[in-house]
């Protein structure tokens, strides 16, 4: 049996800037946090973010607060958020194969639509990787996050250990 070393999953640029801005604000929490601060943090462009933030504001996973000390913050505690429901509200499918899309979206016709077993195996690989991330808070990645060191402390240490 060959064993090949495993690739990483491609999540779209926005569910990445999406989970990027929630992990942001799960670290601040309860905290408000400007959207510049996240930008700036995570190297987001702004106007991009904008629009991901009101979607999520949609979804129910922010809120906002006007004013000088105004910005995002989560509308509640990261470990009842989940990454699978920031994925789903920015992108609605998390896991995406023709074989999982009805022919009107993948714009042909499906020549073993009912007997071919690649159908069901998209659906138990779709199934397995939603139950993962449906079963991640951002507490729990928020642990995982501080339990490794940031760019910024390595970047100290080296530099101190070179001077």
């Amino acid at each position: 049996m060959k064993v090949y070393a495993p690739k990483s999953m491609r999540v779209t640029a926005k569910g990445e800037y999406a989970t990027r801005a929630i992990l942001h604000l799960a670290m601040a929490y309860p905290g408000v946090v400007t959207i510049h601060q996240i930008a700036e943090r995570d190297r987001l462009p702004v106007k991009y973010l904008e629009q991901i933030l009101l979607e999520l504001k949609r979804g129910g996973v922010l809120v906002s607060r006007r004013g000088v000390y105004g910005g995002y913050l989560l509308s509640r505690d990261p470990a009842e958020i989940s990454v699978g429901e920031v994925l789903r509200i920015v992108d609605s499918r998390i896991i995406d194969s023709s074989c999982r899309q009805s022919d009107s979206e993948r714009a042909f016709l499906c020549a073993d639509y009912y007997g071919c077993g690649l159908k069901q195996l998209w659906h138990d690989v779709s199934l397995a990787v939603e139950k993962l991330l449906f079963d991640t808070s951002f507490a729990d990645v928020c642990a995982n996050s501080r339990r490794k060191p940031s760019l910024a402390v390595i970047h100290k240490s080296v530099a101190r250990l070179n001077s």
